[in-house]
């Protein structure tokens, strides 16, 4: 089949302009619902990265929400709400960074990513919805103890049973991809998922670079493998980088081959360097917003190269109902593609949100680690209208809190909760955990499991990069020795690989020497 070449004709205005774009948190002080911005900016890797003081809001008993910056809000009551985020890309590309010898931007450092990076072992539940873990432990900081919120959805039981999927890919063979570990990681990216992919399944192919094109209209796989593996082997790097351009033609190509029933998905392969046409996130997902609401096309991407908009993905993700990972080899790829493939093409749960409920009783303060950027209003968790997260087949999604318990407190401590949309009938589902002060009474690194204390080390490493002062936090030398005394005794490689970022990260600050990069990226799924 010849390939063809079209510029954008505006018909993308009809079915997806002029939509209001429902955002990932709480209402705007206009009465919009909108995605929260993240308070910290990114910038390129490299060196040693100003501090950057975690905005802390502790709950107090009396309900006055306090900012660090001295600013006060009333809360009615003690509750914490939030999107789900199944995103790993922040604790890949930090790995990534450090094995280059230099630090990570503290705007591109967030703990939720690296704590959703490791294995939980949490209880899956039977059906199609989640199953909610509750526990924690005291930590080295007097009064303060690390509480553990899990959600685990099922994992796949064989791709044969999940619906077929119609996957746009949106290729970005700008000048910028050229460099090693870009477009040709892209390539073999897409010729390994291209395999993987089942006779029933769609593909289409876009590429971008100061211009759109589609080198493949929606194609089945059945009979057309060696077409699909021509138009991908087939891209070359280009010039500049237009990423709206891109992704306005990508999802016109994902409306024009939507498949009623099957998972349609755009997958976006970028260093996300946009420096042609709308550089704008917001202004891009204006763009896209219809296709998500109308049609429930849903984005995954795929960042790639050592110099990454990570900002820029991460925001286009979140609001095209997706996640995005990010990858530095083949290994990674293979891992993305090929094993985690049913959770990247399948959903369990749409416009999925957690509100954590703290009992004035024993709890004095409470603090979420991350999500800064996928806050809900506490009044908008049943409002189904509101965005929150996507997530597949065999995810987990954690969140760590700091909390201080009330002197000789004793009793409830807090409820999890978390509501979500079924992603064929959409009818909306909740399931509840809850714990006690006896569950989080042990102390952490004296009695909790191995895989709460993997949490804390992920978390702990994750806020020390970003300038955090989170209570109990160990010094990067010490958490690199338990890091690595829990590799051993997980016997999980990506514990391993943890331990060795925290090495090099403290190496880096002390002004120690570089070693030979190693096995860099992201930790393992669920």
């Amino acid at each position: 089949m010849a390939h063809r070449s079209r510029t954008y004709r505006g018909a993308l205005a009809l079915f997806l302009g002029a939509v209001l774009i429902t955002g990932c948190s709480a209402s705007g002080p206009d009465g919009a619902k909108s995605s929260a911005d993240r308070s910290t900016g990114g910038g390129p890797a490299g060196g040693k990265q100003p501090p950057y003081a975690a905005p802390e809001r502790t709950e107090e008993a009396d309900g006055a929400a306090k900012d660090s910056g001295s600013r006060e809000s009333v809360a009615p009551d003690y509750l914490s709400t939030f999107a789900l985020d199944v995103d790993t890309a922040s604790y890949g590309y930090a790995r990534r960074t450090l094995g280059d010898g230099q630090l990570p931007a503290a705007g591109t450092v967030r703990p939720e990513e690296f704590v959703n990076s490791f294995r939980q072992g949490y209880e899956r539940p039977e059906g199609n919805g989640f199953a909610v873990s509750v526990d924690g432990a005291r930590s080295d900081a007097a009064d303060w103890s690390l509480l553990r919120v899990g959600l685990a959805t099922k994992a796949a039981q064989d791709t044969g049973e999940r619906p077929p999927a119609a996957l746009t890919f949106v290729v970005d063979i700008s000048g910028s991809m050229s460099e090693p570990g870009r477009l040709d990681l892209a390539k073999t990216s897409l010729g390994i998922l291209a395999d993987e992919l089942r006779d029933d399944d769609s593909v289409s192919l876009v590429t971008f670079s100061d211009e759109a094109e589609t080198r493949l209209p929606m194609t089945r796989l059945q009979g057309n493998r060696t077409e699909v593996r021509d138009a991908i082997e087939g891209m070359e790097p280009a010039d500049s980088t237009n990423v709206a351009a891109g992704v306005e033609r990508g999802y016109e190509e994902a409306v024009e081959g939507y498949r009623k029933g099957a998972t349609n998905r755009v997958v976006l392969l970028s260093d996300a360097l946009a420096n042609t046409g709308e550089t704008d996130a917001d202004a891009i997902l204006e763009r896209i917003g219809g296709a998500r609401e109308e049609y429930g096309i849903t984005l995954f991407g795929v960042g790639v190269g050592s110099d990454y908009g990570d900002e820029l993905m991460e925001r286009l993700t979140n609001k095209g109902d997706g996640n995005t990972t990010y990858i530095a080899d083949e290994t990674q790829a293979r891992k993305v593609f090929v094993d985690q493939l049913p959770a990247h093409v399948e959903l369990r749960a749409r416009d999925a949100k957690a509100q954590v409920a703290f009992d004035r009783e024993t709890v004095q303060q409470f603090r979420l680690i991350g999500y800064e950027n996928r806050k809900v209003a506490d009044d908008d968790f049943r409002d189904d209208s509101v965005d929150g997260g996507e997530v597949g087949p065999g995810h987990t999604v954690t969140a760590l809190y700091a909390v201080r318990l009330r002197e000789g407190a004793s009793g409830h401590v807090a409820t999890a909760t978390v509501r979500w949309l079924d992603p064929k009938t959409r009818k909306a589902h909740e399931e509840t955990g809850a714990v006690a002060t006896g569950a989080i009474g042990g102390k952490l690194w004296d009695g909790a499991t191995a895989r709460l204390q993997v949490t804390a080390v992920a978390a702990y490493f994750a806020d020390t990069l970003r300038g955090g002062d989170l209570p109990g936090a160990p010094a990067l030398g010490e958490l690199a020795e338990r890091a690595r005394k829990l590799a051993s005794t997980t016997e999980d490689s990506s514990v391993e690989k943890l331990a060795t970022a925290i090495e090099r990260a403290d190496r880096i600050r002390n002004g120690g020497g570089e070693e030979p990069p190693g096995d860099d990226g992201e930790g393992e799924l669920g």
